[in-house]
């Protein structure tokens, strides 16, 4: 029997693979919300599938993700990262990546960790919705642009209520896989 997944996962093994392993599973380390944080903002009026089959050159030009290192990139780094073919040379989203790291590392300093401060929006639990198909899932909510404007307050860049409405669903705050999906209970 063929297992029934939301809509948007398509076909692509590597979609399908995300969908199935990934998607909407709660995350608490700070190390993976900051990934998440970074390809979500590389995102932004792209695919997922883009950026998805670019994760792993990502992985490789922004340091396995550390937020430490990023932080710390100088004008020749970040000019490296303008010639590498194999990532998203968005001029604006490169220098966002690195004023988000310093500003993901202020917020660490301020709430223990920045999972304790994205997970607090909701009382560290994910919001379990109830979708019968994907039309029915928005591209953003009142949370979502209440966490926005807070990240923008704090310095962050890119960070659009439908970005981070993005960045929720990926990182389980909240379940957004359709109620036929065989996930959304999973997860």
């Amino acid at each position: 029997m063929e297992r029934i997944r939301c809509k948007w996962a398509g076909t692509d093994p590597l979609y399908v693979a995300y969908h199935d392993t990934e998607w909407g599973v709660p995350i608490y380390d700070d190390a993976s919300l900051f990934e998440f944080l970074i390809l979500e903002t590389m995102q932004a009026g792209l695919s997922w599938i883009t950026v998805l089959k670019k994760r792993e050159n990502f992985r490789k030009a922004f340091d396995n993700f550390d937020y430490r290192k990023i932080a710390k990139y100088d004008n020749k780094k970040y000019e490296s990262l303008l010639l590498d073919a194999g990532i998203i040379r968005n001029k604006l989203k490169l220098k966002a990546t690195i004023s988000n790291a310093i500003a993901f590392m202020n917020v660490q300093k301020e709430f223990g960790s920045f999972s304790t401060y994205i997970w607090g929006f909701v009382d560290g639990k994910p919001i379990k919705n109830k979708w019968d198909s994907n039309n029915q899932v928005p591209a953003n909510t009142e949370l979502s642009d209440k966490i926005s404007k807070d990240l923008k307050k704090r310095g962050f860049k890119f960070v659009g209520t439908t970005v981070i409405y993005a960045h929720m669903q990926a990182t389980g705050m909240v379940n957004d896989h359709t109620t036929e999906c065989f996930r959304y209970n999973e997860v």
